[in-house]
């Protein structure tokens, strides 16, 4: 598959190594109008252009990868479909719900090939988290408890300041990696509460927040977030999949608890009551770790957009996927506002 990089920054260079990586894609073209991105397309040896209409002008990539700024994705996104081009479009799907609704929109009214880069549910740990729970090991879902709680360096908001201001913040940088990991395992998230606080920092936007969830199959969660917590209880901490973070393999982001049983993840640590009539406080569970495999889950979904868009496999994170992602995250940035429970309304 030939698949083009739209938006050679951070993101942007992580998916052109992967690409390059892939044995199922090769690097077509780089698509920004930086200064900067002209030495990283010579080093790679694709061809660079400023917009995708100067792309499409000159080729039909079997795919694009849009890694441009989050304003951007809808407008990147539309050009794709109209070129009828399959397009990957980093997380967000779009900066608001009702861009997003108009991206989905136009998508099934020309039934394009759109996938949302929630790239976590290619890991293969959350793939063997979410089977347990749909076999019913751990009987009905009553609750599951999570965190995102990391301390991200002063370098991180002196490099971009912006991150001091409200919309900087981890709810909308990081919750909604979250919210798809919650998703999927424990199904649709129909209400939320959330009280946030900016003490620690001082800054003018959140750095930690609490949030009580509710979802459609009568499950509650509650999860904490802060990214000025010195804790390693975080995704990027305890999955072991992205290198650049420290790793504590003892340690879990989420526990999911049923009325069987119960599962920490990522250390995927199993209790449970093997007959009903044990099921009591005064008895022992039932324990085990369930084995694993483990790959970089940004690589299999390289490997996964090229099944799609060869008509392989159908989009694992779709664009419908993705804007109930953004509408639950937008719904907990509403309730921390408003001290209100919110609904949130399904696709």
């Amino acid at each position: 598959m030939q698949i083009a990089v739209a938006g050679a920054g951070l993101i942007g260079r992580t998916h052109i190594g992967l690409i390059q990586a892939s044995d199922e894609c090769a690097l077509s073209a780089i698509v920004d109008p930086a200064p900067g991105a002209v030495d990283i397309a010579r080093a790679t040896g694709a061809r660079l252009y400023p917009t995708l209409a100067a792309l499409f002008a000159t080729q039909r990539p079997d795919g694009v990868i849009v890694a441009t700024p989050n304003q951007l994705h809808v407008q990147n996104g539309l050009e794709c479909i109209e070129a009828g081009v399959a397009a990957l479009i980093e997380k967000p799907i779009a900066d608001s719900v009702t861009e997003g609704e108009r991206l989905c929109d136009a998508a099934e009214r020309a039934g394009a090939k759109l996938l949302v880069g929630h790239h976590r549910l290619h890991s293969p740990l959350l793939a063997t988290a979410c089977a347990i729970v749909e076999q019913g090991t751990l009987g009905r879902l009553v609750s599951v408890t999570g965190s995102a709680m990391f301390y991200k360096p002063d370098s991180y908001f002196d490099d971009a300041p912006w991150r001091r201001q409200p919309g900087g913040g981890p709810i909308l940088i990081n919750l909604i990696h979250e919210i798809g990991n919650l998703r999927a395992l424990c199904g649709e998230i129909v209400a939320v509460q959330a009280m946030a606080s900016s003490t620690t920092r001082g800054f003018p936007v959140e750095d930690t927040v609490a949030i009580n969830l509710r979802f459609a199959n009568g499950a509650l969660g509650t999860f904490l977030l802060s990214d000025t917590a010195a804790s390693p209880k975080s995704w990027e901490q305890t999955s072991q999949e992205n290198k650049a973070y420290a790793t504590y393999p003892e340690e879990d982001a989420y526990v999911i608890i049923g009325a069987k049983g119960s599962l920490a993840v990522p250390t995927m640590r199993l209790k449970f009551y093997e007959r009903k009539e044990d099921r009591s406080w005064y008895k022992p569970f039932k324990e085990q770790t369930i084995p694993l495999e483990r790959a970089d889950p940004l690589a299999r979904q390289i490997d996964h957009f090229a099944a799609v868009i060869r008509g392989d496999a159908k989009p694992l994170v779709s664009g419908r996927d993705g804007l109930q992602n953004l509408r639950v995250t937008d719904a907990i940035v509403e309730a921390a506002k408003s001290g209100r429970t919110i609904e949130v309304p399904l696709n």
